[in-house]
């Protein structure tokens, strides 16, 4: 079929036009409506995020990239890479694109560019049905980078009563009780998070896999706070 605000050619159960984002008539079907309250809204954001993503580019990453830790995953060029046809994703899967995005543009020393699409990738997670702890990692390091140390402790929280020991809610305690100038409430989380490292990552969660660089260089940062070598950063 195509479009019929810009007659391009879609694939048959494309749900919005991936040139202008117009919403297809596929994309209005009864049950695809009623199955997800949300629908409406995801599809203005559906729109928006595929103009944004072939105005901007995108990364190849397929998982999470660096939350601020050195060495994080890196960026193809945008001109190297086609435009992603967003109109088959998931709501998780735009979520964690806009993630992707506003990671890499801050890693890369862009906090401009990484705002414009901070608002859009909160703005995601909030309409996901549930979030599991990767999204609450997610949505607490957003917080974090937009300097709100309260939200990143409310994920925090939120993870560590589904998962105790999980290190994801020491790592995002550590970073926001600094942002708050709580040193002594910070070190307890980086101290925290050494004595729970070896039992909680061999248990080899996915997400953990998913951010393998991020928990090797908390761990140094970890290690230089209990010398006494460092401040968290």
């Amino acid at each position: 079929m195509n479009c019929h605000a810009c007659g391009t050619p879609l694939a048959a159960a494309a749900r919005f036009c991936h040139k202008c984002g117009a919403q297809t008539s596929g994309g209005q079907a009864a049950g695809w409506r009623g199955g997800l309250p949300w629908a409406g809204v995801g599809a203005a954001l559906g729109a928006l995020v595929t103009v944004l993503l072939l105005r901007f580019g995108w990364s190849r990453e397929p998982g999470a990239v660096s939350d601020g830790a050195p060495g994080g995953g890196g960026t193809a060029p945008s001109s190297q890479l086609p435009a992603p046809d967003i109109s088959q994703m998931s709501p998780e899967e735009r979520a964690t694109r806009l993630y992707n995005r506003v990671m890499t543009l801050h890693s890369q020393g862009k906090p401009d560019s990484a705002g414009f699409f901070l608002p859009m990738a909160l703005q995601a997670y909030a309409m996901l049905p549930a979030l599991d702890v990767d999204a609450r990692y997610h949505v607490g390091v957003l917080d974090l980078t937009a300097g709100d140390p309260a939200g990143a402790l409310a994920q925090a929280d939120s993870i560590r009563r589904a998962v105790p020991t999980h290190l994801f809610a020491f790592m995002l305690r550590a970073r926001a009780l600094e942002l708050r100038h709580d040193l002594a409430g910070s070190r307890r989380a980086y101290s925290d998070f050494l004595t729970h490292e070896a039992r909680e990552r061999a248990r080899n969660r996915p997400e953990y896999a998913d951010h393998t660089e991020n928990l090797d260089a908390f761990h140094e940062q970890a290690r230089q706070v209990a010398a006494g070598q460092t401040r968290a950063p």
